[in-house]
Formats: C-alpha cells, structure tokens, sequence
C-alpha cells in the first residue's frame, strides 16, 4: 500500500485517548443507541438490550476495562472472559475502546491487549486486530474514529488504520491506511481512495456490494487481451474467425492424409 503516500497532516489520534470521557454507563447508553443508526434490523432497545451479543460483548468490556484500569487485572480479566464465554467475542481489558462501539453479529471477534479503537467505529463478526511480536509494548493496531471492518478481515500489528477507512471483509492487512481508503486483498491492497465519495447520508455506508474487485478486474483485463490476440491470429491465417485446425490442433492438420478424387474415366486393360 506504499503507492499511496500517508499524510500525517490528516492523522488524528483516536478520541478514545482523549482526556474528556463520559462515564461508563453513559458510555454504554451511547453504545446501544448508536444500533439502530447502523442495523437496519434493529427495531427498539429493549431488543438490543436483550438480543445483541455485540452490545453484551462491549458493556462486559466497559466494566472490565474501568477494573483493569483501576489495578485490579485478576477481576478485569475475569470478567472479559466471562463476557467471551457469554458473547463469543473476546476483548482484552487492556484494550481501549471509543465511543458508539458496535460489533454487528458479535461472533469471533479478538481484539488484542494494546489495541485502540477511535469514536464510531464498526466490526464485523470475525474480525481480529491482533499482534505479530511477542515483545511486550505497543504490538496491536490503532483504529481512528469512523473505521468500519469488514466480515472476517484481520488487522495485524502496531499500525494505523485513518479516519474513515474501510476494510473489505476478508482483507488481510498489515501496512498502515491512511483515512477515507477502502482496502482489500491479501495482503490488503488500497482500491479506492477519498477522491471516490460513498454515499452515506449520515449513516453507515452499507453499500458492500460497490466493493470493488481487483481480483476480477484483472481476470476481465487477461481475457479481453486474448479475444483481441485470437482475432489477430485469425487474421493472420487468412480467417475471419478463428479456426480449431489452426490455432489449437496445427500439427494434426498438417499430418491430414490427403485423398484424391475418384476419376470417371474406365480402366483400360
């Protein structure tokens, strides 16, 4: 993803670092509120309340996280895996998470130790942000406010993902994202840059089948260079169109016994 150049310029630290933070109940009110803006599904609170293992996951995390940073690391980690056992979604207390968190399925998601995660942030199920060292420190990535994770993408290491970014589901991606880049790919690759506007209209941009696909593209590029080589070929043989017995199977018909035409004329003796 180096093509693209990363403007620290454009690079805003995610406001779940930021001194002024509500409470973690109000915290978590916002989290649940913030559901119906963002699934299309989701009908009345009582609902989510009851019903979304994302929120579950996130308000386990509020309570370990204001435990783990209090000392209490035992209790802290306790209760997160009590919340993986209950969610199926496994949060390290450690991990600082902003505000209007939503997890949307809440199935397999791992969110590592030292992960930050910005203000309006949205994960699919199966995603992890994970680490790729064992030394101690900063080995997890940073989501700024308004990253949205794709089913099933996984974010490695102490990178940044900018403001605004989206990662296609399945993406590997281990390079840091500047903000409002759409990445896809193994390893993840930028496909569509700011210049290109998602219509969002103050919701979450839903529009997952406009992901682009550059595997296909380049197949779609290979096979119209072969029509276009196939019909120089037939021009070439002296064809409008092009010939099996030419292109494909030349040897067998040079190798073709050729017969004579039967004579009308009697044998004389």
């Amino acid at each position: 993803m180096s093509d693209v150049p990363f403007d620290p310029a454009f690079t805003a630290p995610p406001t779940a670092a930021a001194a002024s933070r509500p409470g973690v109940f109000a915290m978590i009110r916002e989290d649940v509120a913030c559901v119906k803006a963002r699934d299309p599904a989701a009908r009345f609170t009582l609902e989510i309340w009851l019903t979304y293992p994302g929120v579950h996951a996130i308000v386990w995390h509020r309570l370990a996280h204001a435990l783990w940073g209090r000392g209490h690391r035992f209790s802290a980690r306790f209760l997160s895996w009590l919340g993986r056992f209950l969610t199926n979604v496994d949060i390290h207390p450690g991990a600082t998470v902003g505000r209007r968190f939503f997890i949307d399925h809440g199935a397999g998601v791992v969110v590592g130790e030292t992960a930050e995660i910005g203000d309006d942030v949205t994960l699919y199920h199966g995603v992890t942000l994970g680490g790729v060292s064992w030394t101690a420190g900063k080995r997890h990535p940073t989501l700024e406010n308004g990253v949205l994770v794709g089913a099933g993408a996984k974010i490695l290491g102490p990178i940044r993902v900018g403001a605004g970014a989206r990662i296609g589901a399945n993406s590997v991606v281990i390079e840091d994202v500047p903000p409002e880049m759409t990445v896809v790919g193994i390893p993840g690759r930028i496909v569509r840059g700011a210049e290109h506007p998602r219509r969002i209209a103050g919701r979450i941009d839903l529009d997952h089948h406009l992901m682009p696909d550059p595997v296909g593209e380049a197949i779609s590029a290979l096979v119209d260079r072969i029509d276009f080589l196939e019909m120089r070929l037939a021009r070439l043989a002296g064809d409008r169109e092009p010939s099996v017995e030419f292109e494909v199977l030349p040897e067998r018909a040079a190798a073709a016994p050729t017969t004579e035409p039967a004579s009308d004329q009697p044998v004389s003796h």
